[in-house]
C-alpha cells in the first residue's frame, strides 16, 4: 500500500511546464518518450465516442439557447478520470488523453454548426424555398471539422512546443490539472456529478415546468417599465445554471470585457440612438423597418442597428487577428514545406512524443478534402454551376487557412476562440464575390450559409484541436494517435449536432425566438440584405471596426468587446456573476494554497452546472418533442412574480456554488 501511494505522489508534472524554458533547457513530459503506454484501445475510443456524443447534444442546445459553446475537455477528463478509477485501470493517463481528445470534438463541432447552419431555418419562414437536410448539415459539418484538424497540424510544433511557456493555454491547463491528479488518484467525479445533478434539475425546472421565469429585468418594477419606454434603458439576466457556470471558466476579467461591450451598447448606444434619433425611420438597408427610432423598444434598437455594430467589430478584430499572425503562418508553412521536400528527417528518427501523421499524409488528404467539399458544393449546393462551386472552394480554402492561426492564438492566449467573428467576415465577404459573379437570392444565402458552416466548424476545430495537443505535450501522449483519431470524434460529432439541430427546430423553431441562437440570427440578419441587392449597413459596419481599432490601441480585447455588443444583454451579465463568483472564491484566504484548492473545485462545480444544465435542456426538449406540455411558463412568466421568484432561485443557487467551494476542515 506504501509503495502505492509513493507512486501516486510521484505523479506530477515537470518544475518547468508552465515556465519559458532557459538555453539548452528540454521539456520532459510525464509518460517519457522511451516508453510505450496504453493509448488507443477499445476502452479509450468507446468512452471517446459516448463522450462525443453526449456533449455534442449539451453543447448545442446551450450554444442555441446562449450563443456560447462551451468546451467539454475538462468535464470529458473528469468522467475520463472517474471511469478509469472505477474500473481500477493501470497507467490509465495516456487513455484518458485519448478520450478526451476524440470527445472533445463535441464542443468544436457544435461551435461550428449551430454559429452558421440554423441561419437556414431562421431565413426559411421569409424564403420557404430554403430548403436544408441532416445530410447537407452532416456533411458541412463533417468536411469542415475534417479540413480543420489538416489545416493545424503542421503548426501543431510551433504552437505546443518552441513558443512553452510564452501562452497560458487556460482551458489545457485546468484539463491537465485534472488528468493528473485523476493519475495521483483523487475523487475528482464526486463534485462534478452532485453540481451537475443540481444544475440539470434547476434548470430542467425551468425549461420544463417553468416554475420561475428565466430572466430577471428591470421591468419587474413599474419605474423599470417607464425607463425602457422612454429612455431605453433596461437590465436583464439569466438566471440560469449553465450560464453561471460558464462565467466561472470564462473568469472575471474576460467576462468583464464582454460585459462592457454589452452596457456600451445598451446603456449608450440604444438610448442614443432614441435620443438622437427619436421620430426618424431609419430603413435605408432594412426597407421593413416602419417604426421611428422613438417608437422602437430597446431590443427592437438593439436588433435593427446596434448589433451592426458588433459584428462590424467583430470582423476587424478578426482581420487584426490575421496580421498578427502572418509571422506564424509563414514560419509553419515553410517548415511544412522542408518536410515535404524530405529535409525534416525521417519518423523513426523523431522522439514518440513529437511524430505527428505524416506531411504527405497531410498534403494529399487536404487535397482529397477540399476535392470532396468542392463536389459537395457542385452537386448539393449550387444546382450543378461549376463556377459557383470552384468560387466556393476556393474561398473556404483560402478563408479557412488564413483563419487557422487566429484561432490557435486565441485559444493559446485566452482559451475562448473568436471563430463567430471570423465567420461573419467570410460571409460578408462570401456574400459580396458569390453577388458579383451572379449567384444572389435565397440561393446564394443558402450557399453562402453552408460554405460559412464549413469554414466556421474547419476554424472551430483548429482552435480546439490545439488544446488537446496542448494536453498531449505536456503529459507526453503520442501527437499521431491523437491526430489519427480526432477524424473519428468529428464524423460522430458532426452526425449528432444535425440531429439534435434539426430536433430543437422542429421542437422550438429557431425563428420563434424561444432559442436566442445569437451568432445564427446575426448570420441571418448579415445575409439577407447583401444576397438580395439591399444595400448593407456598412456605415454600421464601419463604426464597429473603427471601435476595434481604437480598442486594440489601447490594448483591450477588441473580440471580447464587440461579442458582448451582439450577444443579448441577459446572457452577458451572467458571466460576470460567474466570474465574480470565481474572483471571489479564489482571493477570499490569505493561504494561497486555499485559494488555488477553491477556484479548482469551482472549476467542477460550473463544469457540472453547464454539462448538468445542458444535458437536462435537451431533456426537456425532447419531451417537448414528445408532446409532454407541462410548461406553466406562458401564463405564469407575464406576472413580475415570476422574475422575483427567479431572483430568489438564483441567490440560492449562487449560495450553494460558493458553500460548495469551500473543503471540510480536518
Amino acid at each position: 500500500m506504501g509503495k502505492e501511494n509513493k507512486e501516486q505522489k510521484a505523479v506530477q508534472l515537470p518544475e518547468n511546464a508552465f515556465r519559458e524554458l532557459k538555453e539548452g533547457e528540454e521539456y520532459e513530459p510525464l509518460m517519457q518518450a522511451d516508453k510505450v503506454y496504453p493509448e488507443v484501445n477499445p476502452w479509450s475510443v468507446t468512452w471517446g465516442i459516448l463522450m462525443a456524443v453526449l456533449f455534442s447534444a449539451a453543447a448545442a442546445y446551450l450554444g442555441l439557447k446562449v450563443g456560447q459553446v462551451f468546451e467539454a475537455a475538462i468535464p470529458i477528463a473528469i468522467i475520463a478520470v472517474g471511469a478509469s478509477t472505477a474500473a481500477k485501470r493501470k497507467n490509465a493517463l495516456g487513455e484518458n488523453v485519448i478520450i478526451q481528445s476524440i470527445g472533445a470534438c463535441s464542443g468544436a463541432v457544435v461551435a461550428g454548426a449551430i454559429f452558421t447552419l440554423p441561419a437556414i431555418y431562421i431565413l426559411q419562414a421569409k424564403y420557404p424555398e430554403m430548403t436544408t437536410s441532416f445530410m447537407k448539415i452532416f456533411l458541412a459539418s463533417a468536411l469542415g471539422g475534417i479540413l480543420g484538424i489538416l489545416f493545424l497540424i503542421p503548426f501543431r510544433k510551433y504552437f505546443v512546443s518552441d513558443m512553452h511557456g510564452k501562452y497560458p493555454f487556460p482551458e489545457a491547463t485546468a484539463t491537465t490539472q485534472v488528468l493528473v491528479s485523476g493519475a495521483k488518484g483523487g475523487d475528482q467525479a464526486k463534485p462534478l456529478l452532485i453540481s451537475g445533478l443540481i444544475g440539470g434539475l434547476y434548470d430542467f425546472i425551468v425549461a420544463t415546468f417553468g416554475w420561475w421565469n428565466e430572466n430577471f429585468t428591470s421591468r419587474v418594477v413599474g419605474w423599470g417599465v417607464d425607463l425602457a419606454d422612454k429612455a431605453k434603458v433596461v437590465f436583464k439576466v439569466n438566471t440560469g445554471s449553465a450560464v453561471l457556470g460558464l462565467g466561472y471558466i470564462v473568469g472575471l476579467k474576460y467576462a468583464l470585457y464582454i460585459c462592457f461591450g454589452s452596457l456600451a451598447v445598451w446603456w449608450l448606444i440604444v438610448p442614443g440612438m432614441s435620443l438622437i434619433f427619436h421620430d426618424q425611420v431609419l430603413n435605408m438597408w432594412d426597407p421593413n423597418i416602419t417604426k421611428a427610432v422613438g417608437a422602437m423598444s430597446p431590443e427592437d434598437i438593439f436588433k435593427a442597428y446596434a448589433r451592426s455594430i458588433g459584428i462590424g467589430g467583430i470582423a476587424m478584430a478578426g482581420i487584426i487577428g490575421i496580421i498578427r499572425s502572418w509571422g506564424i503562418i509563414r514560419d509553419a508553412v515553410g517548415l511544412a514545406a522542408r518536410e515535404l521536400k524530405g529535409k525534416g528527417g525521417s519518423l523513426d528518427d523523431v522522439k514518440r512524443t513529437q511524430r505527428d501523421i505524416s506531411f504527405k499524409i497531410i498534403a494529399i488528404g487536404s487535397i482529397v478534402v477540399l476535392l470532396l467539399t468542392f463536389v459537395f458544393f457542385l452537386t448539393g449546393v449550387m444546382q450543378g454551376n461549376l463556377l459557383f462551386a470552384v468560387v466556393g472552394i476556393l474561398l473556404v480554402a483560402v478563408i479557412a487557412f488564413l483563419f487557422t492561426t487566429v484561432a490557435a492564438n486565441a485559444i493559446a492566449i485566452v482559451g475562448s476562440n473568436p471563430v463567430s467573428g471570423m465567420t461573419l467576415m467570410t460571409l460578408i465577404l462570401a456574400s459580396v464575390v458569390l453577388v458579383a459573379v451572379g449567384l444572389k437570392g435565397a440561393g446564394g444565402m443558402l450557399a453562402a450559409l453552408i460554405m460559412g458552416g464549413v469554414v466556421c466548424t474547419a476554424l472551430s476545430m483548429s482552435g480546439s484541436f490545439i488544446t488537446d495537443l496542448k494536453i498531449g505535450y505536456w503529459l507526453g501522449t503520442t501527437p499521431k494517435k491523437q491526430e489519427s483519431w480526432k477524424f473519428l470524434g468529428t464524423l460522430v460529432s458532426a452526425a449528432t449536432v444535425g440531429g439534435v439541430m434539426m430536433l430543437l427546430n422542429q421542437t422550438y423553431g429557431f425563428a420563434s425566438g424561444s432559442l436566442a441562437a445569437p451568432q445564427a440570427n446575426a448570420m441571418a440578419a448579415v445575409i439577407d440584405p447583401l444576397m438580395n441587392g439591399v444595400g448593407a449597413p456598412w456605415i454600421l459596419y464601419g463604426i464597429g471596426a473603427l471601435l476595434a481599432i481604437l480598442l486594440t490601441v489601447f490594448k483591450i480585447p477588441a473580440l471580447a468587446f464587440a461579442l458582448g455588443m451582439f450577444i443579448p444583454l441577459e446572457l452577458n451579465v451572467p458571466l460576470v456573476v460567474g466570474g465574480a463568483i470565481n474572483w471571489f472564491v479564489t482571493t477570499r484566504s490569505k493561504d494561497a494554497t486555499v485559494n488555488k484548492e477553491r477556484g479548482e473545485k469551482g472549476t467542477l462545480i460550473a463544469s457540472g452546472f453547464i454539462a448538468g444544465g445542458a444535458l437536462m435542456g435537451v431533456v426537456s426538449a425532447l419531451l417537448k418533442f414528445g408532446g409532454f406540455e407541462l410548461s406553466i411558463a406562458d401564463k405564469w412568466w407575464s406576472d413580475p412574480m415570476s422574475e422575483v421568484c427567479s431572483l430568489i432561485a438564483y441567490i440560492l443557487l449562487i449560495t450553494y456554488f460558493i458553500q460548495a467551494t469551500k473543503s471540510k476542515k480536518k
